[in-house]
């Protein structure tokens, strides 16, 4: 039996028009996801705004806290969950991950999966990722099932009310310990 790791899943809301939109929609107090693999959240992956002043550019990014997208919401709330995975199961997480960052620039934003997912009809496009779909996937094809759904229709919701999900902290993100310390 290989040893126990850890997977941290960050979901936020930045309180941009963006997801106030979604947040009306969705009625859940988060409506991002992204991934890390460590608890410091200083590589921290999704798909999102390629560039933090447009909200249209999205695609495959690796989120800096600091000086990406982050940081033009000082007021982002956020939850983070540590999730419990096997030795084996994070190293083909982080293969996975390595695919997509080599090939970064060929992802694209699935604007309209995040519209599937409010008609309950999956929206696939290879290539293509909405941010809890990209997290997902790589769960999924890394052996964790932690829903019986398509990544395609996970909500950034259904990571908070998984029961696997431990969490570690909810709160305003820039007043999480380890973030505190990176500020200059």
């Amino acid at each position: 039996m290989s040893a126990n790791q850890s997977v941290f899943i960050m979901l936020s809301d930045t309180g941009s028009l963006f997801t106030n939109l979604i947040k009306k929609y969705t009625k859940a107090p988060y409506n991002h996801a992204s991934i890390s693999f460590d608890p410091e959240l200083k590589e921290m992956y999704s798909f999102g705004r390629k560039h933090p002043k447009n909200p249209l550019y999205g695609g495959f990014v690796k989120e800096d806290i600091l000086t990406g997208t982050y940081s033009r919401f000082k007021e982002t709330t956020c939850v983070i969950y540590k999730l419990t995975v096997s030795d084996r199961d994070k190293h083909k997480m982080k293969r996975l991950l390595d695919v997509f960052i080599k090939k970064s620039n060929k992802y694209l934003y699935n604007y309209l999966g995040v519209l599937g997912v409010s008609i309950k009809e999956p929206i696939e496009f290879s290539n293509s990722y909405f941010c809890s779909q990209f997290v997902a996937e790589i769960l999924s094809r890394s052996g964790i099932k932690l829903w019986d759904k398509l990544p395609a229709m996970v909500t950034p919701d259904d990571f908070r009310n998984n029961d696997r999900m431990e969490l570690i902290y909810e709160g305003k993100l820039f007043e999480f310990e380890p973030i505190k310390k990176q500020l200059p």
